[in-house]
């Protein structure tokens, strides 16, 4: 497992050893960080998609099967960088900075799910030479979401919502801290933007069924 702009690094090692199917996780993030006001973001969406095209065309050369995942938000196990970073800021700080309402809606899905995906995605018969969404079993909004890592970690909801330039103030004094240097403005943005994406095509092919978006106590390690 790697990300996807990996992969072509590693062509030769798959034809190597005969591979015929290649299911490869890219992200969603691929279409939500395109418009993206963050230059890095950008450049995140731009070399999925690059990668994307390469597996596509180096297969397609060989007779190779390809399938393309892509997950929306992941969490789990304690060692995302999504709900996790979350957990992290409300222990550290006791609240957890949004900007406006952040009711834009979001679909976590679960890492166990993704591993899930990939291994029914594997063995499945007609999925080949496809790309797929694949979201959490529940669509609930940004604030929703935070209130909820609130609730596992046995903590009151304090949300403090923030005006984009103070919010920008804060992510850049957070930068001095190495485990927030990813966080950018352009995060606070989209807590307003809804990130919904389909899954019933995964669902049709493969039975894809997500789960819910219950935090266990390791989710939130």
């Amino acid at each position: 497992m790697a990300p996807i702009w990996v992969l072509p690094e590693h062509f030769a090692l798959l034809d190597a050893h005969g591979a015929r199917r290649v299911v490869a996780l890219s992200s969603t993030s691929r279409f939500t960080k395109s418009g993206s006001s963050d230059s890095q973001e950008q450049s995140v969406a731009e070399r999925l998609a690059e990668a994307e095209a390469r597996l596509q065309a180096w297969a397609e050369a060989r007779g190779v099967e390809w399938v393309v995942l892509r997950p929306t938000l992941i969490y789990g196990l304690g060692r995302d960088k999504n709900i996790v970073e979350i957990a992290r800021c409300i222990r550290r700080f006791g609240f957890f900075p949004v900007f406006g309402r952040a009711d834009g809606l979001r679909q976590p899905i679960h890492a166990q799910d993704v591993a899930g995906a990939c291994l029914a995605a594997l063995q499945a018969v007609d999925v080949a030479n496809r790309a797929y969404n694949i979201s959490g079993g529940e669509t609930l909004p940004y604030r929703e979401m935070v209130v909820r890592v609130f609730a596992a970690l046995g903590c009151p909801p304090r949300l403090l919502a923030v005006p984009l330039p103070a919010f920008r103030v804060a992510v850049s004094l957070l930068h001095c801290l190495p485990r927030y240097r990813h966080w950018s403005s352009a995060m606070a943005e989209r807590m307003n933007q809804d990130l919904v994406f389909d899954h019933h095509d995964a669902q049709r092919d493969f039975a894809f069924e997500p789960r819910a978006f219950v935090l266990s106590q390791e989710d939130v390690a």
